[in-house]
């Protein structure tokens, strides 16, 4: 499940040509989610990622689970919807 948006800032320091000491620093957006699978809180570089999969449309799975593991289970899942009759009065919400 996509969270929110933080911008991290990292400081850094160089040394110039002439021995002097500058620091500088650079920002990288990066997108919070808890994942769909064990529910913990994980981040990954908003560069990294596609912009598309910045919403609740897709699942998320932290680099911990097995991400093609959850993908079967979800398949299956949804297969139970599909082969129910759609005379059916069981509420999918349940399933």
């Amino acid at each position: 499940m996509f969270l929110h948006e933080e911008i991290e800032k990292h400081l850094y320091k160089r040394i110039s040509k002439l021995g002097a000491e500058h620091s500088y620093v650079r920002e990288k957006t990066v997108a919070v989610f808890r994942c769909d699978s064990c529910s913990e809180v994980f981040k990954r570089e908003r560069a990294k990622m596609s912009p598309k999969r910045l919403n609740n449309n897709y699942f998320h799975v932290c680099a911990n689970c097995d991400a093609k593991r959850f993908a079967q289970r979800k398949g299956v899942e949804h297969k139970k919807i599909w082969d129910m009759k759609a005379s059916s009065l069981d509420d999918i919400s349940k399933l």
